[in-house]
């Protein structure tokens, strides 16, 4: 991202067009990055660009649970007035239940987000968190009291904005209508696209999209094949479905679809999964994670994969309607 290209989420939040997920330096994708190679990869993406970085109290390690936060927050510390920290509460997880991905444990509760937000304030090095996502939907709490609980720390200063992340129409609006959302945080990809159905809403209420697994968790980049392992203890794709070799089997036309626009475009075939959906709409920002500089800087240039409408019209008719082995 040479060329910075910035979107607005809700109504003022500025970010660049592309977001670094910053998951996977600590968490699901295996072995942990070493420390100081992680910080370096992170300082590199803000010096190609990138100032919205995307973390949570729970993204951690066996040895640390809260790790990504400290990690992000001692990479961003000297860039931190040129940057926008996304954080994440209300959720714990399930670690007796025998599985990779752990289960989610929703809490929402109004002293737990108290508790959270100090620690994540704590953990990144920051008076404040740019934009503080409600990480899943608690059954048990009404949105009401949860936007109740986000207008107060506004009032404090300790959050600049908040949204919601897995997302539904009736619980965005009725957070909505207590203290104004700037964005919801869902899954979404070529491979993912069941929250199109609530665009007509985010665009009624000025709500922007922060596009979470905007690769199929890197399967869209065409790195992966059906011989593809995964650590069964430490990543989370050895559990995924769109890894299994039936999935890729039913899904190689999607596949060479893509690659054939890749090299119309002189582009990769991430670049094209990303530049799909920045074509797509203009509150829609997607923060691809990675751990590899060269990795970080190919995301940052989908910005500059044009697919004009003319296009990318037949590639979106073939993408709504072929049969695709649904993404995790």
């Amino acid at each position: 991202m040479t060329d910075v290209e910035i979107r607005t989420l809700g109504n003022e939040f500025k970010v660049s067009a592309v977001g670094l997920g910053c998951m996977g330096f600590s968490h699901a994708y295996g072995v942990p990055t070493e420390k100081d190679e992680a910080i370096r990869s992170i300082q590199a993406a803000y010096e190609m660009g990138y100032t919205l970085f995307d973390t949570a109290e729970v993204y951690g390690t066996q040895d640390d649970p809260h790790d990504n936060e400290r990690l992000v927050g001692e990479a961003l510390k000297p860039y931190r007035e040129q940057v926008q920290i996304i954080s994440k509460f209300g959720i714990h997880f399930d670690l007796d239940d025998g599985k990779v991905n752990h289960g989610l444990v929703p809490d929402a509760r109004p002293e737990m987000i108290r508790r959270s937000v100090e620690g994540s304030l704590q953990r990144l090095q920051t008076d404040r968190i740019d934009l503080y996502f409600q990480h899943r939907i608690d059954l048990d709490i009404a949105p009401e009291e949860v936007a109740g609980v986000m207008s107060e720390l506004m009032q404090e200063g300790k959050i600049l904005h908040w949204g919601i992340s897995e997302a539904n129409e009736d619980y965005l609006r009725r957070a909505n209508a207590v203290c104004p959302v700037t964005a919801v945080e869902n899954r979404y990809s070529i491979m993912a696209r069941q929250y199109e159905a609530l665009f007509p809403a985010l665009e009624e209420l000025g709500i922007g999209l922060v596009a979470f697994s905007p690769m199929a968790n890197g399967l869209l980049t065409g790195a992966y094949g059906k011989d593809a392992k995964f650590d069964s203890k430490l990543d989370y794709r050895s559990a995924m479905p769109q890894f299994k070799a039936e999935a890729m089997d039913r899904n190689k036309e999607l596949f060479d679809l893509i690659k054939g626009l890749a090299e119309e475009k002189q582009a990769t075939m991430g670049q094209i999964s990303l530049a799909w959906m920045l074509c797509k709409k203009p509150y829609i920002v997607p923060i691809p994670g990675s751990r590899k500089i060269e990795r970080i800087r190919e995301n940052g240039g989908a910005v500059n994969v044009k697919l004009i409408k003319r296009q990318k019209s037949p590639s979106i008719r073939y993408w709504s309607t072929c049969q695709i082995a649904k993404a995790r």
